[in-house]
């Protein structure tokens, strides 16, 4: 396969960034996306230029570090698949192919292709932890959990924190990423303690950070490799009604003891 590559290189969140063109000849269609940008990186390493700052680590599709916009979409045209496990099959010969880095405030961008995305790690530390004492293994029937619960934490839970959510929405929000967090522990009776304390913490956090509102455009469940559903987003807001009404409940309670 010949391509035609079209990346953004930025060297420096300061200086102004820009597409540069690169022509890649005999690309094998069964070469994932990130080893054909390998294959460019050694090319242009050899030649003395700067090589296409990315990032990467598992190349499995689990750790979400493979954050970028390719034609357009993040993690690019095939559904339920990062950037790393995407192939050049995806691609036809003579394709010309754009490759950016995540657009949004709340990342802030490093290099080429490289974004902060330590945003989501903020919002995770202010969920805290479940202050319950989990002990040793136990058996699995101690704590009964309905099967149709126990998918939905357990797809909630399979969100990877790759902020293709954030990237595909017109708005720059988080909210699909915080949600899910939020409902794979708040669906478990395991999360229930802090159930409400930590979707007023994570929601607070996430806001902290400036990250655009959700308007439901529904541009995040497409995008999101792990196709995690909107739902998610539902179930939070009416947590996040409940712990408010649970709040201002309280406080009146106060005001009138006093």
């Amino acid at each position: 396969m010949n391509l035609t590559l079209l990346i953004w290189r930025q060297s420096d969140p300061e200086i102004k960034g820009d597409f540069v063109k690169y022509e890649m000849q005999d690309v094998s269609p069964d070469c994932s996306f990130l080893e054909m940008l390998d294959i460019l990186n050694e090319r242009l390493s050899s030649s003395g230029q700067a090589p296409v700052a990315f990032e990467h680590d598992c190349r499995e599709g689990i750790c979400g570090a493979c954050s970028m916009v390719i034609n357009g979409r993040p993690h690019g045209p095939q559904k339920n698949t990062t950037a790393c496990q995407l192939h050049m099959r995806s691609f036809t010969d003579g394709d010309t192919i754009y490759i950016e880095p995540w657009r949004a405030k709340a990342f802030p961008l490093v290099k080429d292709l490289v974004v902060n995305r330590s945003a989501f790690d903020r919002i995770i530390q202010a969920g805290g932890f479940v202050s319950i004492n989990t002990g040793s293994a136990t058996e699995a029937n101690n704590i009964l959990i309905d099967k149709q619960t126990a998918e939905d934490a357990f797809d909630a839970a399979a969100c990877i924190g790759c902020g293709a959510c954030v990237a595909a929405c017109p708005n720059g929000s988080a909210t699909l990423f915080t949600a899910a967090k939020i409902s794979h522990l708040g669906l478990l009776a395991q999360g229930q303690p802090e159930r409400y304390k930590r979707v007023l913490s994570m929601i607070s956090a996430m806001d902290s950070e400036l990250f655009g509102g959700c308007t439901n455009h529904g541009e995040c469940q497409e995008a999101c490799p792990k196709s995690i559903s909107i739902k998610y987003i539902a179930q939070m807001n009416r947590d996040f009604l409940r712990a408010n009404w649970g709040k201002a409940r309280a406080l009146s309670g106060e005001m009138r003891a006093q």
